[in-house]
């Protein structure tokens, strides 16, 4: 594959760089240097700026005001957003819930949707897993009892992203009777947050911070109209969703600036006689069986983007990309924590308050190396567990 950029593609790249330098908020920019948490309007903001200038919906076709770029622009704009530290797109309206409606849903819907999840008016959360069902997501409870023209909606939705900050949520939700089967009972339905019955309760996580909930439902009553596809024909739509998500997941670039900034730190650190860490032999060989690894999945990534850019489904590859993106993201965090050493110890959640008058520790700086191992964990697990990607790799590629 050559990835060697054409006259028009280098000038993009300095019209996305322009942008960075000139555009992106400084409080933010501040903010993200420091590892400090985002608030709602933080994301809003600069996902308004990328809707302003027509870069917020980079997978979208261009009917639904999608950006339009080829796999390389795209790769080149990911890349330059991870150089320039800026803040990941919150991908349940954009990455999710969006390309779901945009597919499977009725004029109507598109007219009432889309233009402001691409606009980011509107925040969406993602309503999959359950207290006893994830990684088996067909078995899911969260039942919906249709009377007259709206479902009645009662259960629990739990690791629920962001969703004290939501406006709708997607959910799963069960429509059929026990003579299904579990992918046959499921049907697609998108939830006013707003609507009585609806309670979301955080949980707080390794790291200190309450980036996820669980989220009650209790005789919640939804219009039908805001069914997406057929009823307990969801399971297609949820398939579809979750190989965009898993796409988005691997995070490529952002690790290949990480790669970048552990070789800078660790010729930085002594390692006793033998010079810098970055001359001990056996750091040194993790580090490049690493970057070897990081290679061959940007190559992946990119030829990913090349069949999203032919209008086709990421399919299996988007599994392997979860897998090894997430693997290559834990292990840079794992070589940071054994940079750090002692450093890596203190986890101090008090500082991201107004009133700290102390040091903040970023991802940028050793100091905070713990608090990215610690959240970082997750990663592994949400949109689909890595073993549940090696089970639908070996079906669909092997045929086993």
């Amino acid at each position: 594959m050559d990835i060697r950029f054409s006259p028009q593609e280098l000038a993009f790249r300095e019209d996305v760089r322009r942008f960075l330098a000139e555009d992106y908020p400084a409080d933010i920019r501040l903010k993200m240097q420091r590892g400090m948490p985002l608030e709602r309007e933080d994301h809003v903001r600069w996902q308004q700026l990328l809707a302003t200038r027509g870069w917020a919906g980079v997978n979208w076709p261009p009917e639904y005001g999608g950006t339009g770029w080829t796999p390389v622009e795209k790769y080149i704009f990911s890349h330059e957003c991870a150089l320039a530290n800026t803040p990941r797109i919150v991908p349940f309206g954009l990455g999710m819930v969006g390309p779901v409606i945009y597919t499977f849903g009725t004029d109507a819907q598109k007219q009432r949707f889309l233009p402001d999840i691409l606009a980011s008016r509107v925040w969406w959360c993602q309503g999959y897993s359950e207290p006893n069902s994830g990684s088996d997501l067909a078995s899911l409870q969260l039942r919906a009892v249709r009377v007259g023209e709206h479902y009645i909606v009662n259960g629990t939705k739990t690791w629920t992203t962001m969703a004290q900050w939501a406006d709708w949520i997607f959910c799963l939700v069960r429509t059929g009777g026990p003579e299904l089967k579990p992918q046959a009972g499921i049907s697609f339905l998108l939830i006013d947050m707003k609507t009585p019955g609806v309670r979301v309760s955080p949980i707080r996580l390794l790291d200190g911070t309450p980036e996820v909930n669980e989220v009650h439902f209790e005789e919640v009553r939804v219009p039908v109209e805001n069914l997406v596809g057929e009823e307990n024909r969801g399971w297609t739509c949820a398939k579809y969703l979750l190989t965009h998500e898993r796409t988005g997941i691997a995070q490529v670039a952002r690790s290949r600036v990480r790669m970048a900034e552990l070789r800078r730190q660790a010729a930085a650190t002594p390692a006793g006689s033998a010079g810098s860490l970055l001359q001990d032999p056996f750091f040194l060989r993790r580090v490049a069986e690493l970057e070897t690894e990081l290679i061959a999945l940007e190559y992946t990534e990119l030829r990913t983007l090349a069949n999203l850019s032919a209008g086709k489904s990421p399919g299996p590859a988007s599994s392997i990309l979860k897998i090894k993106g997430t693997e290559v993201a834990q292990a840079l965090d794992e070589l940071f924590v054994e940079l750090a050493g002692l450093h890596a110890l203190p986890c101090v959640p008090e500082q991201f308050g107004p009133a700290f008058e102390g040091e903040h520790v970023g991802p940028g700086s050793l100091a905070g190396a713990a608090g990215v191992y610690l959240n970082n964990r997750k990663a592994s697990i949400y949109g689909g567990s890595n073993e549940i990607q090696r089970n639908i790799i070996v079906k669909e590629v092997l045929g086993l």
